[in-house]
């Protein structure tokens, strides 16, 4: 089976593809490499990896001719509450972008597609929310994933298998590192500065899920029958990983065995939400392996031993406004 990732080079996709790759699949990754090759360099070379340096909005749609699933990844994934990117940015990469790769999926004949939407769609919520639930999307990263949903899941049919995926925030060791994720980046700070910082006010809460169980919960819909999982939306997470900001900091602290300190930056966080994992446990037997607690330990880990760094490219917004200034997008 053939399965191309869109946004393959990137915190989720190389993780992903690395784990494709061990599971037999033909792997072909389609990635503008803006953030460069670091998270598939060690795939470059493999029988069954190909990589296709192409930007979703512009690539030869002949590449999806043979291709059995794809799994729409390419994103510019992370809020921008200081408005430092243009929002047609957003338009471009978060809409525009998948729902092109949707309509050439379905026109060249893929039999499934995967958009990888975000759990942020909720936006600000005083009850648990589900896939049922109505939709408060606070930023434009949201709003346009939002947008892209809609739309995509509309192609739905019986020989075009269209599912939509709600990812938690993510967190985890990955090759192509992310600092810019509330687990991520406590454990960068409290590996620096022996203090781990917290976006007031504190009592947010907010759902989290490790890099590799997101590419266990694609693989497992990769594996199931259509009809289980056409049209459908699924969270992607587990209940027992709604945390409030405060609480999570704490936990990751306390499992490091490190001293540290608290310390409270930023604007207050207005999204607040706390998601039902339910649906992909009952449907795909979907359960998490990996909690904040193990990230710690990877992290640092890594981080010591000089496996990853503190590099400009972990910080999303950051990166693609270096880009956008350069006139490289």
């Amino acid at each position: 089976m053939k399965v191309l990732v869109t946004g393959g080079a990137g915190f989720i996709g190389s993780i992903l593809c690395e784990t494709l790759l061990k599971k037999g699949y033909k792997v072909m990754c389609l990635d503008k490499l803006y953030f460069g090759d670091i998270g598939v360099r060690d795939l470059i070379g493999e029988k069954n990896f190909k990589l296709i340096r192409e930007d979703t909005r512009y690539f030869d749609p002949e590449v999806l001719s043979s291709v059995d699933v794809v799994i729409d990844l390419a994103a510019v994934g992370q809020p921008d509450p200081g408005k430092k990117l243009k929002p047609e940015l957003f338009k471009e990469m978060n809409y525009k972008g998948p729902v092109r790769v949707a309509n050439l999926s379905k026109k060249h004949g893929v039999g499934k597609y995967f958009f990888a939407s975000t759990c942020s769609v909720y936006g600000a919520q005083s009850q648990l929310v589900d896939e049922t639930s109505p939709l408060n999307p606070l930023e434009e990263y949201a709003r346009t994933k939002m947008m892209a949903e809609k739309e995509i899941r509309s192609l739905s049919s019986k020989d075009f298998s269209v599912t939509i995926f709600r990812f938690a925030t993510a967190y985890g060791l990955s090759p192509k590192m992310r600092f810019d994720l509330v687990v991520n980046g406590m454990t960068l700070a409290l590996w620096k500065y022996n203090k781990i910082m917290v976006m007031r006010p504190g009592n947010q809460k907010r759902p989290v899920v490790h890099v590799r169980d997101i590419a266990k919960a694609l693989t497992l819909a990769i594996e199931a029958e259509k009809e289980v999982i056409n049209g459908e939306i699924f969270n992607v997470g587990s209940n027992d990983q709604n945390y409030e900001i405060y609480e999570l900091a704490k936990r990751l602290g306390d499992a490091s065995g490190r001293p540290y300190e608290l310390e409270w930056y930023g604007e207050p966080d207005k999204r607040t939400y706390m998601v039902d994992f339910g649906k992909i446990n009952r449907t795909l037997n979907f359960k998490v392996d990996y909690h904040p607690e193990d990230a710690v330990e990877e992290i640092i880990k890594a981080l010591d031993e000089g496996i990853i760094e503190d590099a400009p490219y972990t910080r999303v917004i950051a990166w693609w406004e270096r880009l956008q200034s350069r006139g490289e997008i």
